[in-house]
């Protein structure tokens, strides 16, 4: 090859390559992402699910389809996006995982934030009220025999895989089994948000009055407080004693059940996995839950009878929830844009 005729080939591979940099955009840098569980009807106009009020009020107006994914996401101008996975841990899982791999956009500094409503134990936390959860333990991974088999002296029915009895020592987690989130961030968030106030009503107060707890009575506030996630929806007072030592025996001891709700391991254990791929920071993840209902039953009923009253849309306090959840976590979001330019490389952090 002549030196005119490199140079012309040269030339031309440069003009290529040039022209196929030129054709592929850079991803979208993400600085927050609501996650979000599931939606009534429509994403905005209608009776809101958890996703409408991030929606509407904070003009998420660019739809970028998702067909790996149960849904669509959305984003404003100011770098917010707002995923919804779908109920239960597996959609969850698929939606971020799709999400999250998706090359359209760049989430290396983005935070997450999981924002939804949640069942809540009366004995820790009121209607309406929102958590920051520090621990996050699946409750779906166990061995199960039926209740009218269970031996005298044991309490649940329920066993941790590989054990013979109830919460036998020591406790062995599997993988995506507990999560730890990160204490700092959780703390920086709590403080930044303890102070919101959150709407009560007359309403809420004579619910309120039918229950047992140390909590049940008082009004709704900003708080901390942990979750079990199962994709199993379980009621009644059995239940919730066995999800307070569930989570008290796979955290060591330092957690303290407040929440129930369903997706967030499938959320997490993706988030993980697109950690260890460098997609993401774990760090970064914060769990936001708001009491929509009580997980047992009222004075006067059973668990069956209470349970039959449990239905997404008639929920005691779903619509305070709903604003809770949008509330005190809309509190984060525009903390972390306004300042981005400090939070972008330094995750804030607060001792509790």
């Amino acid at each position: 090859m002549t030196s005119q005729s490199w140079l012309v080939t040269s030339l031309l591979l440069f003009a290529v390559s040039a022209g196929t940099a030129a054709a592929k955009p850079r991803p979208i840098p993400v600085k927050v992402v609501v996650v979000t569980m599931f939606e009534v009807g429509a994403d905005t106009g209608d009776q809101p699910g958890e996703l409408q009020y991030w929606v509407e009020r904070d003009h998420l107006d660019h739809i970028y389809d998702m067909p790996a994914a149960y849904h669509s996401v959305r984003m404003n101008d100011q770098g917010e996006m707002a995923v919804l996975t779908g109920q239960g841990t597996a959609h969850a899982a698929a939606t971020i995982m799709a999400v999250g791999l998706d090359p359209r956009f760049d989430f290396s500094h983005a935070y997450w934030l999981i924002a939804g409503i949640a069942g809540g134990s009366p004995d820790r936390i009121s209607l309406g009220s929102a958590a920051w959860a520090r621990w996050v333990v699946d409750g779906d991974l166990g061995y199960e025999i039926d209740a009218r088999e269970i031996p005298p002296g044991w309490t649940t029915g329920y066993l941790p895989l590989r054990k013979k009895t109830p919460f036998e020592a020591p406790a062995e987690p599997l993988e995506g089994q507990v999560y730890a989130i990160n204490p700092g961030l959780t703390a920086w968030a709590f403080n930044l948000t303890r102070a919101t106030q959150l709407d009560d009503s007359d309403k809420l107060k004579e619910i309120r009055s039918h229950f047992d707890g140390d909590a049940a009575q008082r009004a709704p506030s900003v708080t901390m407080g942990d979750e079990i996630s199962s994709s199993t929806y379980w009621h009644g007072k059995l239940m919730n004693a066995w999800a307070a030592e569930w989570v008290k025996y796979f955290s060591g001891g330092k957690g303290e059940f407040a929440t129930t709700a369903m997706e967030d391991t499938g959320t997490l254990q993706s988030l993980t996995y697109l950690a260890h791929a460098g997609r993401v920071d774990l760090n970064r993840v914060m769990v936001l839950r708001a009491v929509s209902n009580y997980d047992r039953q009222p004075q006067g009923l059973s668990a069956s009878e209470s349970l039959a009253r449990q239905r997404i849309g008639a929920y005691a306090a779903y619509l305070p929830a709903l604003e809770a959840a949008y509330r005190v976590g809309h509190k984060v979001v525009n903390e972390i844009i306004s300042h981005w330019a400090e939070y972008e490389r330094t995750i804030p952090s607060q001792a509790k």
